[in-house]
């Protein structure tokens, strides 16, 4: 039941925060906070549980088939006659996928303490039905059920920025719902066709995961439901060329909701890709992977070039995405442990350094009123805590060594570079890039004389509380990574399973629904 909580918890506390607007004006605040110190505090137990040893038992030492260690499982039958099932499942990826979900969750509550003003209650029930779609997408094993938490977390998310966007929130909010929406019914076409491929071949219509691992398919009907999850993921991640909804839904969306498109959403089209696509397609993915790795190193060069061209300090950070995003790409492709260690390690570090910097973002926002570049120089003498906490941050974006985003885009330089040696030097060059943007943002905005005589407040008790631990994590991560890829390292063969089989078992690896002959 512990994974029902997950889930269960942000959406009973969305509900609360409501109606709780009607009793005090803070009442939302606090039960969302609330909502997600319980959620983190519970997946810490569970992690803390679970130590490597006990991780190691959890799978027999010679399976012929790789199979994800899960920690834990909730299966209870949904809809039986169409063979869905309501079944949830926590490996080391979820898991810590999971925990950065509840970490921003509190981070995203806290920045939008004092700039959400009105509607709190609408707000905070969108901020935590978002959260909840998050949580269903990283531990749902049902096709079907996968695909509605993947809805569930399009809707709140519209309204957070339509609602409580900047200038040109109602532009940015359509085209983010445009996007992700024709992207998700092409995913769920693509979910229907394995469905039904598998059913043809076995007489079982199930949406279990574990099923439809190994369905027999025809290289090009193989081919063409690869690609419909891979474009749903990939507009997700995002990945060039179909990038072009971020910036604006980043600029647009107020601070929480910035945090959480940079630092968890983006990671759903990610962790898709390391779910689904590799294991359900081993075959077609391997030979897919040249190009998903050309369109990563262009999505890392592209983005970084893009980012230091930006005036806008939202635009630049969103920018950076793209190109941090795309090391993820490059390393899941790229497909040895490094690689995928380097990828996952790059999803935390981004989550937590980019989710930073759309924080400081929206902090200047509010003092200056303007996310203009140009019109903050001079910042460091009235701001000293601040521009200190933002020139950390931006080492972070950079890649600098001792922090978590250097530790992820090394190890997945050196997967890349007996893979190919040519994209792994582009993507190395995308490094270079980064300083120039990062250093450009720290010297515009904080360096220089205080030409518009600023005189602001410096941070908050309350901002400093959502920032240091984020600081501490990027420490963290990228002091010891261990701790983090010791979880993750018994999940790494089932994402690299074998070949298809040509003919599945009789019986289907999961319970589902005779079709009749």
């Amino acid at each position: 039941m512990i994974l029902l909580c997950f889930i269960l918890i942000p959406l009973s506390a969305g509900g609360l925060a409501w109606v709780a607007e009607r009793w005090h004006a803070q009442a939302p605040r606090w039960l969302a906070l609330a909502a997600m110190l319980a959620d983190f505090a519970l997946g810490l137990g569970v992690w803390i549980h679970f130590r490597p040893g006990a991780l190691a038992r959890l799978r027999p030492p010679a399976a012929a088939h790789p199979a994800p260690a899960w920690l834990l499982q909730l299966d209870w039958h949904w809809i039986p006659r169409f063979g869905i099932r309501f079944h949830l499942a926590l490996d080391g990826l979820s898991l810590l996928l999971l925990l950065l979900t509840f970490f921003l969750g509190i981070v995203s509550v806290l920045v939008s303490w004092t700039e959400i003003r009105e509607r709190v209650g609408f707000f905070h029930l969108n901020l935590l039905w978002v959260l909840a779609g998050v949580t269903g997408v990283f531990l749902a094993l049902d096709l079907f059920l996968f695909y509605f938490a993947w809805e569930l977390m399009l809707v709140p998310m519209f309204f957070l920025i339509a609602l409580w966007g900047h200038e040109r929130r109602r532009y940015a909010s359509v085209k983010f719902f445009l996007f992700t929406q024709l992207s998700g019914l092409l995913m769920l076409i693509a979910i229907l066709a394995l469905v039904f491929a598998h059913a043809a071949a076995t007489g079982v219509l199930t949406f279990e995961y574990a099923a439809l691992l190994g369905t027999p398919l025809s290289g090009a009907a193989a081919w063409w439901i690869m690609l419909g999850f891979f474009i749903a993921f990939a507009v997700k991640l995002p990945a060039v060329p179909v990038h072009t909804w971020l910036p604006d839904a980043h600029t647009e969306a107020p601070t929480a909701g910035s945090v959480v498109l940079a630092g968890l959403l983006l990671k759903t089209g990610a962790y898709g890709l390391l779910r689904f696509v590799l294991p359900l397609f081993p075959r077609v993915s391997h030979q897919f992977a040249p190009l998903a790795m050309l369109l990563a190193v262009l999505g890392i060069l592209y983005g970084g070039l893009l980012a230091y061209g930006q005036n806008d300090f939202k635009r630049m950070v969103a920018y950076t995405s793209v190109s941090h995003l795309g090391f993820v790409l490059l390393g899941i492709y790229a497909g040895n442990a490094l690689a995928l260690d380097g990828a996952l390690v790059t999803m935390i570090a981004h989550g937590i350094s980019t989710g930073a910097l759309f924080v400081l973002a929206g902090l200047l926002q509010q003092r200056l009123h303007t996310r203009d570049l140009n019109a903050m120089n001079g910042l460091w003498d009235t701001v000293p805590r601040l521009s200190g906490v933002a020139l950390f941050f931006a080492l972070a974006s950079l890649g600098l060594p001792g922090l978590g985003d250097f530790v992820g885009e090394f190890l997945v330089l050196l997967g890349a570079w007996p893979v190919s040696r040519l994209l792994a030097a582009f993507a190395a060059a995308g490094i270079l890039v980064a300083t120039f943007y990062a250093l450009r943002l720290v010297q515009r905005a904080f360096h220089g004389p205080n030409r518009h005589a600023w005189r602001l407040p410096d941070l908050s008790r309350r901002e400093t509380l959502a920032l240091a631990p984020m600081i501490l994590v990027l420490l963290w991560l990228g002091l010891f990574p261990s701790t983090v890829l010791r979880t993750f390292r018994l999940v790494i063969p089932s994402l690299q399973p074998p070949a298809a089989p040509a003919v599945l078992p009789a019986a289907p690896a999961a319970p589902g629904k005779a079709l009749r002959p």
